[in-house]
């Protein structure tokens, strides 16, 4: 089976509930949230990361960059939008397919690189936190 890479720029909150299901899945979205946008690049990955989620109390202000892969042929049925420059790729899969999206992922959803703001603090989880710190810049 071809795979194509995939990044996830998350908050501490989502990482820790990808880590509940051993790196396998990331979790349903909240009512508000109708979409999961993984994107194509690490570089745009890593700018939602710093720019976004290390200011953002909702993120534990720690930004992380996940990174997956996903079957290829299954991944034909989304659009790649292009939201800024031409850097800015990302896949919009409706919240309502994201468990049949976290399905075709293969393998484990590994955390690349991690960026820490001002006010995080790290999680109780040990695990978790020797993982953030190792991978932050």
């Amino acid at each position: 089976m071809k795979t194509t890479t995939l990044y996830r720029p998350t908050g501490l909150k989502e990482l820790e509930l990808i880590a509940a299901t051993d790196f396998k899945h990331f979790p349903p979205r909240l009512s508000w949230q109708p979409i999961f946008y993984p994107v194509l690049n690490q570089q745009y990955a890593e700018q939602i990361a710093l720019e976004w989620n290390t200011q953002d109390e909702g993120s534990g202000y720690c930004g992380i960059v996940t990174m997956f892969e996903v079957d290829s042929t299954f991944l034909e049925r989304y659009e790649v939008q292009n939201v800024g420059d031409g850097s800015h790729n990302e896949l919009w899969v409706p919240a309502e397919e994201l468990e049949l999206f976290n399905q075709h992922i293969s393998g484990d959803i590994i955390v690349v690189k991690a960026f820490i703001g001002e006010q995080f603090v790290a999680p109780a989880d040990e695990r978790l936190a020797a993982m953030i710190v190792s991978r932050s810049i």
